[in-house]
């Protein structure tokens, strides 16, 4: 069961800092990789490291990576949506796009879970969904709205991340509606190996990359394998074992936040007003969506 609040120590704080400080500087990393390596190779390598790093992590606690065959299809399904969808839409959507936009559409993916869970599952959209949600998307308002109205600017990367974080969503309301019962380090370690298949191929195909790069591009490369994939899964599956819901979720909150710095600080991206207001807007909307709800429900467990 996760800690109470009251028994949450420096050290899961220094975790959830560390969380949202390697998966927010994930997008800027992977747009100096996608700069000197084919997406299709990137990604299949990603994918790659986080199967083998979460079914480490699975086999460390004893489970079992064994799965029957009606598993493993409904897992494919779970990971063609969650792992394949999100990698492929945000990483092609970054080569339109600054990493610090992208950080921030890429993250409105609780809000089209909202959408997504009253479409497939039938769950009532209440007035804090609402309010989150109209948050969310006034954010996306702000960020894109100058773009749509250039129609030299065709918003080619506004809808592939878009479509990266519909995809993720669906994945997660699809688990909702049909849970595989297994557990989830099994359940990840699938996901993100049965994703890789179709990239191995793709990139065997269609890239022809020959492993040349800059300093600065492995450097990139290394930090999104090992830490985004590999170390940033564990650090997450350890700070749910760890964390109340509420404090989890504001790990989510904190990544376009860091993003947006990062990609300034590396990339030496510009943030203006629409950056900044749209970043104000998502994360309020995130925080009605993610973490008030999380909260009642932490007050309801104390008070039985």
């Amino acid at each position: 069961m996760p800690a109470s609040a009251q028994g949450v120590t420096a050290t899961t704080f220094v975790l959830l800092g560390a969380l949202a400080l390697v998966w927010g500087s994930a997008f800027p990393a992977i747009k100096v990789v996608l700069g000197e390596m084919p997406v299709l190779t990137f990604r299949a390598l990603c994918l790659i490291a986080g199967a083998l790093g979460v079914a480490a992590l699975a086999v460390s606690r004893g489970r079992s990576l064994a799965v029957s065959w009606r598993q493993l299809g409904w897992l494919a399904v779970l990971g063609a949506f969650n792992s394949l969808g999100w990698n492929i839409f945000t990483a092609y959507g970054l080569l339109y796009l600054p990493a610090g936009r992208a950080v921030i559409i890429g993250y409105t993916m609780p809000l089209w879970t909202v959408i997504a869970a009253a479409l497939i599952l039938g769950e009532r959209i209440t007035l804090r969904k609402i309010i989150g949600l109209a948050l969310g998307f006034a954010g996306l308002a702000v960020l894109i709205g100058p773009d749509l109205v250039e129609i030299g600017k065709a918003p080619l990367g506004v809808g592939l991340v878009l479509c990266g974080a519909i995809s993720w969503a669906i994945g997660i309301v699809l688990l909702k509606w049909r849970d595989p019962q297994v557990p989830t380090t099994v359940l990840a370690a699938w996901q993100l190996g049965l994703a890789s298949l179709p990239l191995i191929v793709a990139a065997a195909i269609f890239d022809d990359f020959d492993w040349r790069m800059s300093g600065e591009a492995w450097f990139a490369l290394a930090f999104v394998v090992l830490g985004a994939m590999v170390a940033a899964h564990l650090l997450w599956f350890t700070i749910v074992r760890l964390l109340p819901a509420s404090l989890a979720s504001i790990s989510t909150l904190l990544i376009p936040v860091v993003g947006v710095i990062v990609g300034a600080l590396w990339l030496g991206e510009q943030v203006g007003a629409a950056e900044i207001g749209a970043l104000v807007l998502v994360i309020a909307g995130l925080f009605v969506v993610l973490v008030l709800p999380a909260l009642s429900w932490e007050k309801r467990f104390r008070n039985r």
